[in-house]
């Protein structure tokens, strides 16, 4: 009710996936732990627990895993902890830390070698070739090493990287000793697509470094940075150094042991994939476009500007970018907390 006495007309959102709280069973476990005391900066018990599951479900016993505050954060520390000061990161044109980060990369002093996309993913023979190009180069002590690829999966646009794509990555990466990093800051709702064949032993098998979103996958705040392998040095006098080490650790930590409890994470992804769907069936039955084929949890769709100035005041959604003809790119996102009112409210709309 609002302060008139009125029943609030229902505006349904899908500007994006971290806008809402926390999932209510992270939410309960926070709740319930929130007058514990425990050691600071993730070495208490809650932490440990999270640790040893997201172990498990990685099939890496020996991978050491921090938990961090944010994504870009996370993109930032990993990257320049894992390569020299002198090297750059390849990336699609399109990705997260080329585009909307604000040049947090860079600002750590790594040149984002980027190239182009198609339905923004990165392939193993344009590694290849930024590769041969530079070892080609006569004058290369005077350009970018470079020394990291950057991926995400799912990626940018919403697509997903195969087994087959992400295994050549890794493949082209080794031959020419460079690193891989996989941003998951949506990983949850890649898992749970139908489209998807990659696993979390797979991610943490092929690459060097990864994280497993929690911020918009039912967290309140918080990413976990995993080093499959181990053999990463002071990461804590790393974190310590950003500004990125987390003083209270147990509230993040309390958080992915509650979201690796009883496949709550996989639940997750599998619900928000179901919206998904009945979010593009509804775009079908209304004839609306989509702007590019997208299997998991961002749908993108074009809408001329009158359909764009009608839904703005009734629905949130993003307006991405303009086409050659003058329609948007219209972003909308689902999440773990979309409810149904919300996609039945949209259909009606349009």
């Amino acid at each position: 009710m609002n302060g008139s006495g009125k029943a609030q007309e229902l505006r349904p959102s899908f500007v994006s996936d971290y806008m809402e709280g926390a999932h209510p069973e992270v939410m309960r476990r926070l709740l319930e732990t929130n007058l514990e005391r425990g050691a600071a900066y993730g070495a208490d018990t809650y932490s440990e627990s999270a640790r040893a599951k997201i172990r498990l479900a990685c099939n890496a016993p020996d991978a050491q895993v921090f938990f961090l505050s944010g994504g870009t954060q996370t993109n930032a520390v990993v990257i320049d902890t894992l390569i020299a000061p002198y090297q750059g990161v390849i990336a699609a044109a399109s990705a997260h830390i080329n585009t909307h980060e604000a040049g947090a990369v860079e600002y750590c002093g790594h040149k984002v070698i980027s190239v182009p996309q198609k339905d923004g993913k990165l392939r193993a023979d344009q590694i290849r070739d930024v590769m041969e190009e530079w070892l080609a180069d006569d004058s290369r002590e005077h350009v970018v090493m470079p020394g990291i690829v950057y991926i995400s999966h799912p990626t940018e646009l919403g697509t997903l990287y195969s087994l087959d794509e992400l295994t050549a990555i890794s493949d082209v990466c080794r031959r020419y000793g460079i690193k891989l990093y996989l941003d998951g800051a949506r990983l949850a709702y890649a898992l749970g697509s139908s489209a998807n064949d990659v696993t979390l032993p797979d991610i943490a098998e092929l690459c060097d470094a990864f994280y497993i979103g929690g911020a918009k996958c039912g967290a309140l705040f918080g990413e976990a940075a995993v080093f499959p392998r181990g053999g990463i040095k002071n990461f804590i006098t790393i974190l310590k150094q950003h500004g990125a080490l987390f003083a209270k650790g147990k509230v993040i930590g309390t958080q992915f042991d509650a979201l690796f409890t009883d496949g709550l994470y996989w639940e997750i992804g599998r619900k928000t994939a179901q919206t998904a769907e009945r979010l593009l069936n509804v775009f079908a039955s209304r004839g609306v476009e989509l702007a590019a084929p997208s299997p998991t949890n961002q749908i993108f769709v074009l809408l001329s500007q009158e359909q764009v100035d009608a839904l703005a005041p009734q629905v949130g959604f993003s307006r991405w970018a303009r086409t050659d003809d003058g329609r948007w790119i219209v972003r909308f996102v689902v999440n773990w907390a979309t409810a149904p009112e919300e996609i039945d409210k949209l259909a009606e709309l349009l």
